[in-house]
């Protein structure tokens, strides 16, 4: 089950990223605006906030398989759609909400829910393995749809990408999702120990908590942070000189080092509890900026290879910290509704930072407003895990009490 929630959030979320590879041959061929290219990368990531905890909510309601069968055929449906379009609004459409949804439904909402399902202990170190399909996806995914760009063009590749999800739907479709659904023998009602003061959980209930709004906080702050620069790193790396290929590969190392980084923070949170890891992965993150900040100056492959090492380790680290903290302060028949609600605030706040890095371009024709804007997010970001008393003081195999 575990092996399924990794694929799943690969495919949903690797096949989502190869935008930042189309955007440079979009531009050429189309002559749209920096601002209007990046806008579509913005509405995939909105609409999979916004549609998040609707998803959430559906999940727990009718289960893994119509959700799962849906956001494949969904995704599939908007990449064979994608090249008949040739207005804004029509990428929008497809390449923007189409795919939103589609990562929303085969995303961390539905996996986190089933994963709190079948394990308690290790809840950060299960729920990392699913994050790592995140940056699993973007290291063997984009690489390889950069090469499809350069032999058949952007319209040809989004039609192989199509066809390739389409095989997908029915081999989703036939899992044994019943038995994954039902989870662990011993985890099959929740356990008073497993819910904050006992309760079984509600989104109402869960809003009115400190730690509730300090994760959505955590989530939305640094989500603008790594954003605003993720969706234009391959194009701004190329115009410092690298080519397309290394860009695109330097991308996809970053993804392969959150694979990394995202396993060995989830564990060690288990253990020590997460403040004193997260904070450290934030210095990484802005460590990583400022890094390609300089390159705006020196454009030196040894700073490329420092900033894939610094920032990629750092790349969704926090991601699972947040969401094992989610399922377990508020563990229950709703919780999948409730993680939902705050993994909205992550989208969000991405869709907010890429729009952000396409306008600060246009406007300052220049990455570093970007870059500093990125640093400022990521700072503030940290705040609630040294501020807010339950994300402060908490450990992962000892939740609190309200």
């Amino acid at each position: 089950m575990l092996g399924i929630c990794l694929v799943l959030n690969l495919i949903g979320r690797g096949t989502a990223d190869t935008y930042v590879v189309f955007l440079r041959p979009l531009e050429q061929d189309l002559g749209w605006t920096r601002s209007e290219m990046t806008s579509v990368y913005s509405i995939y990531l909105l609409v999979t906030g916004l549609s998040s905890p609707i998803v959430g909510m559906l999940f727990d309601r009718f289960g893994p398989r119509a959700m799962y069968t849906c956001g494949m055929a969904a995704l599939s449906g908007a990449y064979l759609l994608a090249p008949q379009v040739h207005t804004p609004w029509q990428f929008y459409a497809t390449v923007g909400a189409m795919t939103g949804i589609s990562a929303a439904a085969l995303g961390l909402v539905p996996s986190s829910s089933l994963i709190s399902r079948w394990f308690r202990e290790r809840l950060s170190t299960a729920i990392s393995v699913a994050f790592a399909g995140l940056g699993l996806g973007a290291l063997f995914i984009v690489p390889g749809v950069q090469y499809l760009l350069q032999t058949h063009g952007w319209r040809e590749t989004y039609q192989i990408m199509g066809a390739a999800l389409l095989v997908l739907v029915p081999v989703v479709f036939f899992l044994p999702w019943k038995r994954y659904a039902r989870g662990h023998p011993e985890y099959l009602q929740p356990k008073k120990s497993s819910t904050v003061a006992g309760r079984d959980w509600t989104v109402r209930a869960a809003m009115k908590t400190s730690a509730f709004w300090g994760l959505i906080w955590v989530f939305f702050f640094t989500s603008i942070g790594m954003f605003s620069i993720m969706v234009q790193t391959v194009v701004y790396l190329v115009e410092r000189g690298f080519s397309p290929l290394v860009a695109a590969t330097a991308f996809g190392f970053c993804s392969m080092m959150s694979v990394f980084g995202v396993l060995g923070t989830g564990a060690i949170a288990d253990r020590i509890g997460p403040r004193r890891i997260v904070s450290l992965t934030f210095v990484g993150s802005i460590t990583g900026v400022s890094i390609l900040l300089a390159m705006s100056w020196f454009p030196l492959q040894g700073l490329l290879i420092a900033f894939v090492l610094v920032f990629g380790i750092c790349q969704g680290a926090r991601g699972p910290i947040v969401s094992s903290i989610s399922t377990r302060l508020f563990a229950g028949n709703h919780v999948a509704g409730i993680y939902g609600v705050i993994y909205a605030s992550n989208a969000v706040g991405a869709g907010l930072g890429s729009l952000m890095a396409g306008l600060l371009h246009d406007l300052s024709g220049s990455y570093r407003p970007s870059f500093v804007f990125s640093v400022c997010a990521l700072f503030i970001a940290g705040l609630p895990f040294w501020r807010v008393p339950e994300l402060r003081d908490f450990r992962m195999r000892q939740p609190q009490r309200h």
